[in-house]
């Protein structure tokens, strides 16, 4: 009797072999600018500032199940109308993702992934903004699943505005029909 394996190519446990697999194989600041357009009279004391902060997602194929995920993150701090400062950041990650069905491809790089880069961003914002010489500003968790839903919502409804838009009146329609008398 022999102990060879008739097939050789298949690896030696079939259910791990089709597991979803999502690997952040790195991440790093893609772009970054903190300005303090009115300083040294920006950092007086006074009212706290209107905090605008502004967030999305990006997603960028690199190559077959390589994909850049980018949060590009905008605050702008005003306060009586003058910017205080203002912060923008694109941090982004380089992700490998095998064994993803099709219907979940989106929501793991719309949801899962930016919910894994957003705590580094996060500190980087509030070290940031220490650094620059206000208090540091503390974020939020934010919610991707909902901004996921949110977008999708907004796609639909655009897509019926659209849709009603350019469906014709059947009774325009019919007015605009040559008569067929021969």
């Amino acid at each position: 009797m022999s102990d060879t394996n008739d097939t050789p190519n298949q690896p030696a446990d079939p259910a791990t072999a089709a597991n979803p697999q999502l690997r952040i194989l790195t991440q790093y600041v893609k772009d970054l600018s903190f300005e303090n357009p009115n300083a040294p009279n920006s950092m007086q004391g006074g009212d706290a500032p209107a905090i605008d902060m502004q967030i999305g997602v990006q997603i960028d194929p690199v190559q077959d199940g390589l994909w850049e995920v980018g949060l590009p993150i905008t605050i702008t701090a005003k306060r009586d109308d003058s910017v205080l400062f203002l912060v923008e950041l694109l941090y982004c990650g380089l992700f490998s993702l095998e064994n993803i069905p099709a219907e979940g491809m989106e929501p793991m790089l719309h949801i899962e992934c930016p919910r894994l880069l957003f705590p580094y961003a996060r500190r980087i914002i509030s070290s940031m903004t220490q650094d620059g010489g206000f208090p540091a500003l503390p974020l939020d968790p934010i919610d991707f699943a909902a901004v996921y839903r949110s977008r999708l919502q907004q796609l639909a409804d655009q897509q019926a505005t659209e849709q009603e838009s350019s469906e014709p009146d059947a009774a325009s329609a019919a007015d605009k029909e040559p008569d067929s008398k021969a």
